[in-house]
């Protein structure tokens, strides 16, 4: 939210060219991003890692999915998580954590009745969304169904 005197108005333009000059992520992306299972808000990030806020609404489910550049860590805050991470699958509650280690298929889901909130660290060479390889998804999102093509 931007409050200022109507009589600089005209001065927003020449900020939002500085912020794009500057390469500065707030001219591209925003902090909160909405998704059909719940929302993450991005807590911070620096140089290979970067700090998620996660809210799952009840019975939602994060695509079954695999990362080439990252590892996460997720610290559940608030609510059950059902965590699959390889050929495991298992529960999660308040102040519980797990280790999802690169390039391991893994899924989110929220198994409880409240909405489920977690922190989430990625640590990796690479941070970006698009280096989500999903190979099951409930809300139609693309699918890899022949892993080869993205190596």
């Amino acid at each position: 939210m931007l409050v200022l005197d109507r009589n600089k108005a005209q001065d927003v333009k020449a900020l939002v060219d500085r912020v794009r000059k500057e390469e500065r992520s707030e001219a591209t992306e925003h902090r909160n991003v909405y998704r059909p299972w719940g929302a993450y808000d991005s807590v911070d990030s620096g140089d290979r890692y970067q700090v998620k806020r996660i809210t799952v609404k009840p019975g939602a489910k994060l695509s079954l999915q695999m990362h080439h550049h990252r590892a996460e860590h997720w610290i559940v805050v608030k609510g059950t998580a059902r965590v699959t991470c390889g050929d495991q699958t298992f529960l999660l509650t308040e102040n519980q954590s797990t280790y999802i280690p690169l390039g391991t298929v893994h899924r989110l889901e929220n198994a409880g009745k409240i909405p489920l909130e977690l922190i989430e660290v990625q640590s990796g060479a690479y941070l970006g969304e698009d280096d989500i390889v999903r190979f099951d998804d409930t809300y139609g999102r693309q699918q890899v169904t022949d892993l080869l093509k993205y190596e």
